[in-house]
C-alpha cells in the first residue's frame, strides 16, 4: 500500500475534527448555528488541538517512520488513536472514551518519537520527543478531571516545541555561536518549566511559560533564516513572511499571558489562547503545508501566489479578534473570529485545489 493510500483516512479523520472545531467555535463566539450535538461548544479545543493537530502530526512521523523502516508502522496506531478520539468527541459519545483514545495515541507518538531519538539523538529529535512528552502529560490530566482551561497551556506546550523541533529540522538554525544556542535553550527551559509549574500553580506557571514564549519568539525572530529568505521570491518568501507572522504572534501571546496570566475564562484568556493557537500554530501550518502534504500523501502540490490570500485574511482577523477580547467589544471579536475560520477553510479549500491540480498535471503531461 503506498504513503497516499495509507495517510488518507487519518487526513479524513483530521479534516473532520478540524471542521467540527470550526463549527463548535462559530458557537462559542455566539453565531447563531445548529448545535450538532449540545456537548460539541465544549469540545472546540479538544477538536483542533487533539483530534485535528494531533492527528495530523502524529501521522507525519508515521509516515517517516515507516518509509525508513516498514517495521515500524505500528506507529500509525498513534494518528489512528488520536482520531477516533477526536470522532467520539464529535459524536457526543460522553465520559471517557474519546480522551482515553486520544491519551493512548499520545503515548504511541511519544513512542515513536523516542525511537526516533534513538536512531538519531540530535537536538530537534529531543524537541519534539519532549512536545509529544508535554501532549500526552496534558492528556494524562485531562483524563484524570483537569479543566481543558486548566490544560490549555500544556496542549500550547506540545505545538510550541514540536513547531519549534520542525524549524530546527529544516532549516538548522542551530549552527551558532554557543552563546546563541545557550540562549535559545534558556528560553526553552523557562518555557517547559512554566507548563509543568502550571499544573501546581497555574498563575505563576503561565506566567513563567508566557515568559519563556517571549524569549523563544524574539529568538527565532533574531536568528531563524526566515529573516533572510523573506527577501527571496516564490514559495521561499511566501514560507519565510508565514513563519515571521507566526514568531510575532507568539510573542505577543507570551506577552498577554505576563498581563493576563491567571484567568481562565473570559476576554483575556481568549486573547491569550487564540493568539498562540491561530496566530503560531496557524501560520505555521500555512508555512510548512507545501513541505508536509507532498511528504506525508505523497501527492504534488506547487506553490501559488493565492496562498498568501488566506495568509493575510488570517493576519488582520486574528488582529481583529484580539483588539475586540482587549477592548470587551463582542461584535469585533464575534466578525474576527468569523474571519479566522474563513482563512483557515479558504487555506484548506487552497490545498485541495493545489493538489488535484498537480495530480492532474502529472496524468496528463
Amino acid at each position: 500500500m503506498g504513503v497516499r493510500r495509507i495517510a488518507i483516512p487519518f487526513m479524513l479523520l483530521a479534516v473532520t475534527a478540524l471542521l467540527a472545531a470550526l463549527w463548535a467555535g462559530l458557537l462559542r463566539l455566539g453565531w447563531v448555528l445548529p448545535p450538532l450535538r449540545p456537548t460539541l461548544p465544549m469540545a472546540h479545543g479538544p477538536l483542533m488541538v487533539c483530534g485535528f493537530l494531533g492527528t495530523l502530526i502524529s501521522l507525519e512521523r508515521a509516515v517517516g517512520l515507516s518509509a525508513l523502516d516498514p517495521g515500524k508502522r505500528w506507529t500509525y496506531a498513534a494518528p489512528g488513536l488520536a482520531g477516533l478520539g477526536g470522532l467520539l468527541l464529535f459524536i457526543g459519545v460522553p465520559g471517557l472514551p474519546g480522551p482515553l483514545l486520544i491519551t493512548l495515541g499520545s503515548a504511541v507518538m511519544l513512542a515513536a518519537m523516542l525511537s526516533i531519538v534513538r536512531i538519531q539523538p540530535l537536538l530537534h529529535n529531543w524537541l519534539l520527543a519532549l512536545g509529544a512528552l508535554i501532549w500526552l502529560g496534558g492528556n494524562v490530566l485531562w483524563l484524570f478531571g483537569w479543566t481543558v482551561a486548566g490544560i490549555s497551556l500544556w496542549w500550547a506546550g506540545f505545538l510550541v516545541l514540536t513547531i519549534v523541533g520542525e524549524r530546527l529540522e529544516l532549516s538548522r538554525v542551530l549552527q551558532l555561536s554557543s552563546g546563541k544556542r545557550a540562549a535559545f535553550l534558556a528560553a526553552l527551559a523557562i518555557f517547559v518549566a512554566g507548563v509543568v509549574l502550571s499544573a501546581i500553580a497555574y498563575a505563576p506557571g503561565v506566567r513563567l511559560a508566557s515568559l519563556g514564549m517571549v524569549a523563544l519568539a524574539a529568538w527565532l525572530l533574531a536568528f531563524d533564516i526566515a529573516r533572510r529568505t523573506v527577501r527571496k521570491s516564490g514559495l521561499t518568501r511566501y514560507i519565510a513572511a508565514a513563519l515571521l507572522a507566526g514568531y510575532f504572534w507568539l510573542g505577543v501571546s507570551g506577552l498577554l499571558g505576563l498581563r493576563f496570566g491567571g484567568v481562565t475564562a473570559g476576554l483575556h484568556y481568549d486573547a491569550f489562547l487564540h493568539t498562540v493557537f491561530i496566530g503560531f500554530v496557524f501560520s505555521m501550518i500555512m508555512a510548512h503545508a507545501l513541505i508536509i502534504v507532498p511528504a506525508v500523501t505523497g501527492l504534488q502540490m506547487p506553490y501559488r501566489s493565492s496562498f498568501y490570500l488566506p495568509l493575510v485574511l488570517l493576519q488582520i482577523s486574528l488582529a481583529m479578534r484580539v483588539a475586540g477580547d482587549l477592548l470587551a467589544n463582542v461584535t469585533l471579536r464575534r466578525w474576527g473570529g468569523l474571519i479566522n475560520e474563513i482563512a483557515i477553510l479558504l487555506f484548506l479549500a487552497l490545498v485541495i485545489f493545489t493538489v488535484v491540480q498537480g495530480r492532474r498535471a502529472r496524468s496528463n503531461p
